[in-house]
């Protein structure tokens, strides 16, 4: 019931883009669910990224990846996850649960998102760079796609946001477990509690994996914080942006960004796609103070350069990742390291959610720190077939 290769990789896209469909939806709807709540939307991020990386750190440490059918993986980790997200419906309303449940659903994400990946690395290992840039691409759209339900579909309320989200997972999660072949790993059914950390050994995959360490830095808090940015921006100039609109824009640019990364890395090479995109969302960062005083227009513009930008480089750097791991601990590689980014970002997130209470937008230059971090390690890899 396999479908022929050229139909295979839209199949993984079309499920990756539905699973990370959960990971913001917490955060399209904290207005309605918790509208008193200081810092909420910092608050509901960090307890996604921080069940995420509880997950990961399970399965790498365990080698889920590696040692079990990645389809089957990718499939429970859906259902469970779209199941926690379908209970916010009715429990969103207390703090309590609704930390618990977008911490599950941050936690079996670590499912979806690395197991995804080493799907794409399985079957399309000539074209990993491209692959996963599609991959991503999905990610980002996924991401950013409970904003522009909201936005756009007027007579949907914050319950058919959870709902939509939640379907569109276990569809994703279904397509998987039918139509993708398992490719048994050359690690069978081996399992050593230090695999997660004997990958590290490799100077190159040190570079890439912390080349990846300063890209997270500024990922996920930027995309957490553009709704603030754009909120920030109306109420300097009494401008009528249109929030939940915008904020879909913004971080679905990256989509293409990661998607036209993939096609020049077939021809430059991931660690040149890489090493642009991360310099270019470096210098919007170092700039940042200074977009808000551009009118409307050029905001936006530059605020779409900077959303492009930012997540282009994702996956090639974990095209990188995936090529620098031993073969048989693939999987374990993409997944420790994830973990590692996104721990990260935890960091990232409450420090930019406290500097910009009192610095308000020249705290965005706080993000700057990532990039130069990323270049530096980025510079020591060693290049190879991409």
């Amino acid at each position: 019931m396999h479908p022929p290769p050229k139909a295979l990789l839209p199949i993984i896209v079309f499920s990756q883009f539905a699973g990370t469909s959960l990971w913001f939806a917490g955060n399209a709807i904290i207005n309605d669910i918790q509208p008193a709540s200081p810092g909420g939307f910092a608050n509901i991020t960090s307890i996604v990224q921080f069940g995420f990386i509880a997950g990961t750190l399970i399965f790498s440490l365990l080698t889920i990846a590696d040692r079990f059918p990645a389809s089957r993986v990718f499939f429970f980790s859906s259902v469970i996850a779209a199941t926690a997200n379908l209970f916010l419906i009715w429990l969103a309303k207390d703090f309590t649960w609704l930390m618990t449940l977008r911490f599950v659903t941050g936690f079996f994400l670590a499912g979806i998102y690395p197991v995804g990946m080493k799907i794409a690395a399985d079957h399309f290992p000539g074209k990993l760079g491209n692959a996963l840039g599609l991959l991503v691409g999905a990610l980002v759209f996924g991401t950013a796609f409970p904003h522009i339900l909201r936005s756009q579909l007027k007579a949907l309320n914050w319950q058919d946001v959870l709902l939509f989200t939640s379907i569109l997972a276990f569809i994703g999660g279904l397509l998987i477990l039918i139509f993708v072949p398992h490719l048994k790993s050359k690690a069978g059914s081996v399992f050593r509690m230090d695999t997660a950390f004997t990958v590290f050994r490799s100077a190159n995959f040190r570079s890439a994996a912390f080349g990846y360490f300063g890209h997270m830095w500024e990922l996920y808090t930027f995309w957490a914080f553009v709704p603030i940015i754009l909120k920030t921006f109306n109420e300097m100039h009494r401008s009528n942006i249109n929030v939940a609109a915008w904020s879909f824009t913004v971080i679905a640019s990256g989509g293409l960004g990661c998607i036209l990364g993939g096609v020049l890395s077939q021809r430059i090479g991931s660690k040149t796609v890489a090493f642009y995109s991360l310099l270019l969302s470096g210098i919007c960062c170092l700039v940042s103070p200074l977009l808000f005083q551009l009118s409307t227009g050029l905001f936006l513009f530059a605020s779409l350069i900077w959303g492009f930008t930012v997540v282009s480089d994702s996956p090639q750097f974990s095209t990188l990742v995936a090529q620098s791991a031993p073969s048989e601990n693939k999987g374990t590689a993409l997944t420790i390291v994830t973990c590692i980014g996104f721990a990260i970002t935890i960091a990232s997130i409450q420090l930019l959610k406290t500097a910009f209470d009192h610095w308000k937008q020249n705290s965005l230059v706080l993000l700057l720190a990532g990039p130069i971090v990323g270049l530096l390690f980025l510079k020591q890899y060693k290049n190879r077939d991409n």
